[in-house]
């Protein structure tokens, strides 16, 4: 571990050169996760667009104070009272927020002042956030510790996700796409080339970890992919799974119970690993449950870097990522296989209920191919 932290410590002073997320949009995903109905983005109307839209897919009403010229120049404050209290009578809101932005920020408007002068009977969290942080999860901290002060999580939950955020941040800098000071998108193995050698092991007799190790609402599709690694493999493979829905945010823990319940529904067996939020610690878990038993092969769907190489020394690796970005670092960790999921996350908001994945529909309709040739 402490070689770990020096080298993270090294990648630190790198200069990222490709995007990296920002800390607005991690804001504004953990007010979603901590059930904020109504979002005031106080800053021009462009910031954050898409992902802006994307909440709005999962039942977040997200506005913005569409600050111009004058505001900067005369602050907005006027405005974002206004609108908060527009907000108020349209939707009905029993939990709201306002996040900052960089030109809010500059211009020092008081985000308290707005809410106390609109004077609204309901919580309404208030995230003094720009994009200019190195790391995005200080978005995520500083959201949290809004909450905790409006009493929605309480210190014991803070200090856990506090927690996990070092610990992610630490995942990415190491094997992550803020490993490198530059990483172009690569699309990674053909689906169809990586599906076949997989059916190939299994048709060997050969025996498998099935791995989901999911980031909260792309899990929707990456079990998908754990479906049908188990539905083609059977008995040959044992199935983790990180959908424990006794811990997380309220919508993480919500999303974990609807996987494991369609996981379930198609009679998928797996032992739990963590909670979705737990991503980037579940690798002790994993090497718990391996012991001393021998895999082949093992298929990683979600975050598959965050798992430690040791644990999985001696196996021929599958991993299915939805970031372009992340292929080359995978392959630098040893796993043969990489595939890419695109579009995934803009697929999985708003859903219920598993999301057929690309890999899992070519597995599937390889191992049927197969099965009628034979």
């Amino acid at each position: 571990m402490a070689s770990e932290v020096q080298k993270a410590s090294e990648v630190q002073n790198l200069m990222i050169l490709h995007p990296r997320p920002s800390s607005i949009v991690a804001a504004l995903y953990t007010l979603r996760d901590l059930g904020v109905e109504v979002v005031i983005l106080h800053g021009p109307s462009g910031c954050c667009f898409k992902h802006a839209r994307l909440l709005e897919e999962d039942g977040v009403r997200v506005l913005t104070t569409a600050l111009d010229e004058a505001g900067f120049v005369f602050g907005g404050q006027r405005p974002l009272t206004a609108i908060l209290k527009k907000a108020s009578e349209l939707f009905h809101p029993k939990l709201m927020a306002i996040s900052g932005t960089c030109s809010s920020m500059i211009i020092g408007d008081d985000l308290h002042q707005a809410v106390q002068d609109a004077q609204l009977d309901i919580p309404v969290l208030e995230v003094e956030v720009h994009a200019g942080y190195r790391d995005n999860t200080k978005g995520v901290i500083l959201t949290l510790e809004a909450a905790k002060e409006k009493g929605i999580i309480d210190e014991k939950e803070l200090a856990r996700q506090k927690g996990l955020l070092e610990k992610a941040t630490l995942v990415e800098k190491l094997h992550g796409a803020a490993s490198s000071e530059y990483l172009a998108p690569e699309r990674g193995d053909l689906k169809y080339e990586a599906a076949s050698r997989l059916l190939e092991l299994i048709r060997q007799g050969k025996r498998g970890l099935n791995i989901l190790n999911a980031k909260k609402e792309t899990g929707y599709m990456f079990a998908d992919i754990t479906a049908a690694v188990a539905e083609v493999a059977g008995d040959q493979v044992d199935t983790l799974a990180n959908l424990d829905d006794r811990v997380g945010l309220p919508k993480v823990r919500m999303d974990a119970a609807n996987i494991a319940r369609d996981l379930k529904q198609r009679e998928v067996n797996f032992q739990i690993i963590g909670g979705l939020d737990e991503y980037p610690v579940t690798g002790d878990a994993v090497q718990e449950m391996i012991g001393d038993k021998h895999y082949d092969f093992a298929v990683i769907s979600g975050v598959p870097h965050a798992l430690p190489i040791p644990a999985l020394k001696g196996m021929e690796i599958f991993s299915i990522t939805n970031g372009p970005r992340q292929v080359k670092p995978l392959r630098n960790l040893g796993h043969q296989h990489v595939t890419v999921e695109l579009d995934l996350h803009p697929k999985t908001m708003g859903v219920k209920s598993l999301v057929e994945s690309e890999f899992g529909a070519t597995l599937r309709t390889l191992s049927k191919s197969k099965a009628m040739e034979c």
